[in-house]
């Protein structure tokens, strides 16, 4: 036998009801609605049926999928079982020889593919024979019968989803055709030696549980049917972490739900324990409407593609005799229903065809299985989407099923095996829901198809226009590729000018940094909807209403937009001249501020007059050039305020940039009161040294301030290097004012002391006096200046007593300095004091002169002695002397020795010495050496010494002793003079520090 998946024949198939536009293949073209529609090439069906290259030996009469293992019941009572990962080594059991009165009525598979339960009923239903249940495990081969379930017609099975082993099938609940259910657990375990039945326990129930059923139907949980009704469906599950179980059973026209809590998972019989509580209580149900002609039902369910072990089923379809019950699974509610959101859903075909054999649900479509096709319909719209016709020569359709792990659909015919591939079955979700107005479901169902998306936009954007929804709307048109022009008129017909700036506001936000044209072109445009209804209500008188004042919080916060503002700035000039020609200037200044162009503001506040509120802003801000910009009218407007502004700016502000407004604005004795008071804060408080500024203030003292120029001057000093003005500006500026006292001042800071004195003479005598004293170090200098005065005192005066008086000031000048300056008239008698008490001073000094003499003659007299003294003076050396500088012994070369007992070797005195000596004599010490070594070698080279060459030798030791030797190293004023020198020499101060290191 060849593969199953070898070879596949494709038959014929037809796709009904409606189709989604096509996605566009090549470029993206946008057009007013979005997209250009473009042909592409023939789609893959989404239900593509394939044929299996499977010959089977007589007619297939039941067929179990699960987990990619098949297993087919033939007529002849073969069951073939195939693993379709190894197609190549199936299986085959005969399964006829168990009873050959009773024929098989039904086969279960698990979800692992492992336990597989055969339900056998009489062939004739006249006999004595009860049904039976019969098991296979996947790992064997023997078909073993079932013990405590003979008499039971298995028509349901509910397997445990949450097993995993192959030898067990943990507890299940099996559906009977009296309406039981009964819960058991069955074990194939072939280590257990002693193993009677393949039950793992059969639990004995009380009294009251078998009312309505057999008496002796031990594992009896519960019954539904009430002895008359079939179980035709059965499933359970565990809500993951929790112990909370849901159960689902359906007969014909009934579906039920059991929901509760176990007290604990290995508590057994497991499931008695939810069916008890409704024992008390009427258990929850749904009827549909039935005339009792169809005596089966189905119930499937859809489980989601999951990487989890087991996941819960999501939806849930229940096939009946009128139409199919389909709906949701929701686990997440405390109540005890978890079946939600039901609907029915018509069969496609006219009235009186008969219902359904069998079907398969998927996620989104139901599989109707007819005696000769294959009827696809969707779940959403219960519309027919495809219908496959079957060939007569493959028997009639047995049935349809569904691998409930793999999710592979497969049909059965009598003699043939056919497999669905479900490819892309969403693909139309999209536009169901969007016709359904479920657009948010339809977003997530576009799989990142942007034509697809661009449609359910523009639908969901009409239906909010439609129903007067503007904002929605607008909102919405932005997210689509739709005309703007389009969409911004539609907005404007209705005048709905707030739904136009939402949706040009987020337009804006999907623009790229680079759209700057876009940009420019959307922010003018928003800003110009706003001056126009803010304009409006300015016209109307609401300009405090809260109306108005919303709409220019909602300027400011667009503004204040990050995309906004660099727009506005690129385009500032354009904005403000928007915003006034609408004559809103308070928008146009917060505007300005907010974009912080603080020169604009305070432009707008000077051209109203409003100049302490510019003032006020030209403070608050940072931008330094502004002051420097706005200082001139501001000065001339308010010098007071703006001068303390200056002053609060301190060293923040250059004042000789303020320098070319101050020098403008002092056309009034206001204004110039106030620019002296910032100098001065300049000069007084932040040090300013600029001359421009001194000479500036300078200007304002001679014009203004004359009483504070004098103080001024003086605060300046008399050192002419430390003067910030320009003494010759000053000087002539003083001239031409007439300021005399100022003028005497500078004339004496620039040394012409002889017109200082003869200005200082024109104003006052005490003046000229101070004036000669000023000049310190030349007494020839001031003797003339006091000679000056003196002359103008005798002269121009005549007074004698003053000039009298003018000789006792001075010391520098006689009576017989100023004798020529009196009249050839004047008696002597006027200057009989004077000349006494010059004749007395002369007569004194001559008797100083005399004692000088004398003490000087005793000094002379007293070195004399001395010296006589010092000739016959001795010193005793003991031997172990050593020099102060060595501390070698002292007698061992040529020393020196002073008469503070300082000892020192004449080499090591020398080098000492030498650092201290000046560069002359540093010069002069090493020619004499030099010397002295010539001379001593050339006297050593001879036979006689003469006494010639002795002389020299002599003459040069006497010279080097008078460098050397003239004072005590220690004692004398080399060591006074370096008192300040630092013990260790820079250069040696590194190497030192690293030795200590």
């Amino acid at each position: 036998m060849t593969s199953l998946l070898d070879q596949y024949e494709q038959n014929s198939q037809r796709t009904v009801g409606p189709t989604a536009p096509p996605t566009p293949a090549g470029p993206e073209v946008k057009s007013a609605s979005g997209f250009i529609n473009m042909a592409i090439e023939d789609e893959t069906p989404m239900f593509c049926k394939q044929k299996v290259n499977f010959a089977p030996p007589d007619r297939i009469m039941h067929m179990c999928v699960s987990s990619e293992l098949i297993v087919l019941a033939m007529n002849n009572g073969i069951l073939f079982r195939i693993d379709l990962k190894q197609p190549e080594k199936h299986e085959e059991i005969e399964f006829s020889k168990l009873n050959p009165q009773l024929k098989l009525s039904g086969m279960f598979l698990d979800p692992t593919g492992d336990h597989l339960l055969m339900s056998f009923v009489p062939r004739n239903t006249d006999s004595q024979l009860q049904a039976e249940l019969f098991y296979l495990n996947r790992k064997s081969n023997k078909i073993r019968p079932t013990s405590k379930f003979r008499g039971h017609e298995i028509t349901a099975v509910g397997w445990n989803y949450n097993n995993v082993r192959s030898d067990t099938t943990r507890p299940l609940l099996l559906g009977t055709s009296k309406g039981l259910i009964l819960e058991t657990e069955l074990s194939n375990d072939s280590e257990r030696i002693f193993q009677s039945s393949l039950e793992q326990y059969w639990k004995q129930l009380p009294n009251y549980l078998p009312l309505y059923g057999p008496k002796d139907a031990e594992g009896m949980v519960f019954d539904i049917g009430k002895g008359n009704s079939a179980i035709t469906g059965l499933e359970f599950h565990k809500v993951p972490n929790l112990e909370r179980y849901f159960i689902i059973a359906t007969t014909p026209n009934r579906i039920y739900q059991f929901v509760g809590n176990v007290n604990s998972s290995d508590e057994r019989p497991l499931l008695q324990q939810i069916f008890n509580i409704y024992l008390t209580r009427a258990e929850g149900f749904i009827e549909v409407p039935s005339k009792r002609t169809l005596k089966y039902s189905k119930l499937q369910f859809f489980y989601p593609k999951s990487t989890q072990r087991h996941n819960l089923p999501t939806s849930f379809a229940w096939l009946t005799e009128e139409s199919i019950f389909y709906g949701q699974i929701d686990v997440a509610g405390e109540g005890d229903e978890v079946l939600a959101d039901s609907q029915r859903l018509n069969y496609p075909l006219s009235p009186p065809a008969a219902p359904p054999i069998n079907f398969v649900l998927t996620e989104f479509h139901v599989l109707l299985l007819y005696p000769n096709r294959v009827v696809g319909v969707s779940t959403l719209n219960q519309a027919m989407v495809f219908e496959d016709f079957y060939n007569e020569s493959y028997g009639k359709l047995v049935s349809i099923t569904k691998d409930p792990v793999k999710g592979t659909v497969w049909v059965i015919a009598e003699r043939a095996v056919f497999r669905y591939k479900v490819t892309r079955e969403e693909r139309n979700v999209w536009q169901i829901y969007m016709e359904k107005g479920q657009f948010e479901l339809a977003k997530d169902y576009c799989a990142n198809n942007e034509a697809h998306l661009d449609q359910v936009l523009c639908r969901q954007a009409d239906t909010y226009f439609n129903n007067q929804e503007y904002e929605l709307s607008a909102i919405h048109y932005a997210e689509t590729h739709s005309s703007f022009e389009e969409i911004a008129l539609k907005f404007l017909q209705v005048w709905q000018i707030q739904a136009l700036k939402t949706f040009l506001r987020k337009k804006l936000d999907k623009l790229r940094p680079t759209d700057q044209t876009q940009t420019t072109m959307i922010v003018m445009w928003v800003i110009e909807l706003f001056m126009n209804q803010m304009g409006t209500l300015r016209n109307q008188g609401k300009e405090m209403t809260t109306e108005y004042l919303q709409l220019q919080q909602q300027l400011d916060e667009f503004l204040s937009i990050r995309q906004v503002e660099e727009c506005v700035k690129r385009n500032k000039g354009t904005v403000y001249d928007l915003m006034a020609s609408h004559g809103d200037k308070q928008s146009m200044i917060r505007l300005t501020i907010a974009n912080k162009d603080f020169e604009r503001v305070i432009q707008q506040h000077i051209h109203k007059g409003d100049f302490f509120k510019a003032l006020d802003v030209l403070r608050k801000q940072k931008e330094k050039s502004l002051f420097y910009q706005f200082a001139p009218p501001l000065i001339q407007a308010v010098p007071k305020a703006m001068v303390q502004v200056l002053i609060e700016q301190g060293k923040a502000l250059d004042p000789t940039k303020l320098l070319p407004a101050l020098v403008s604005c002092h056309s009034d004795d206001a204004q110039a009161n106030e620019i002296i008071r910032y100098l001065e804060f300049c000069v007084a408080s932040i040090n300013v040294q600029e001359q421009a500024i001194h000479n500036y203030l300078l200007t304002l003292y001679a014009q203004h301030k004359p009483d504070r120029l004098m103080r001024y001057l003086a605060m300046q000093g008399q050192e002419l290097s430390m003067i910030n003005y320009d003494v010759h500006y000053a000087l002539r500026l003083c001239r031409e004012r007439g300021l005399t006292e100022a003028c005497v001042q500078l004339s004496a800071l620039l040394g012409l002391w002889q017109s200082a004195v003869d200005l200082a003479l024109s104003v006052s005598v005490d003046l000229a006096k101070q004036t000669a004293s000023l000049p310190t170090g030349d007494d020839e200098l001031t003797k003339k200046l006091w000679l000056k005065i003196a002359q103008h005192v005798v002269s121009k005066e005549n007074d004698i007593q003053q000039a009298m008086e003018f000789l006792r000031q001075s010391d520098l000048i006689k009576i017989e300095d100023i004798l020529p300056f009196f009249s050839d008239f004047v008696t002597i008698d006027h200057f009989k004091e004077a000349i006494c008490g010059a004749l007395q001073e002369y007569n004194q000094h001559i008797q100083d002169l005399k004692e000088e003499m004398e003490d000087a003659t005793k000094s002379a007299e007293i070195i004399r002695q001395d010296i006589q003294a010092f000739r016959t003076r001795y010193t005793v050396l003991q031997p172990g002397d050593t020099c102060a500088i060595c501390d070698n012994q002292l007698l061992l070369r040529p020393f020196y020795m002073f008469p503070c007992q300082h000892r020192f070797h004449s080499d090591c005195l020398v080098a000492e010495l030498r650092p201290y000596l000046s560069p002359v004599l540093q010069s002069r010490l090493r020619d004499l050496q030099k010397q002295l070594s010539t001379v001593c070698a050339t006297a050593s080279d001879t036979t006689s010494v003469g006494s010639t060459s002795l002389s020299l030798r002599d003459q040069l030791k006497t010279d080097i002793d008078s460098i050397v030797a003239s004072e005590c190293l220690y004692c004398g004023d080399y060591m006074i003079n370096n008192i300040d020198q630092p013990f260790i020499k820079d250069e040696d101060f590194d190497r030192i520090t690293k030795e200590w290191e």
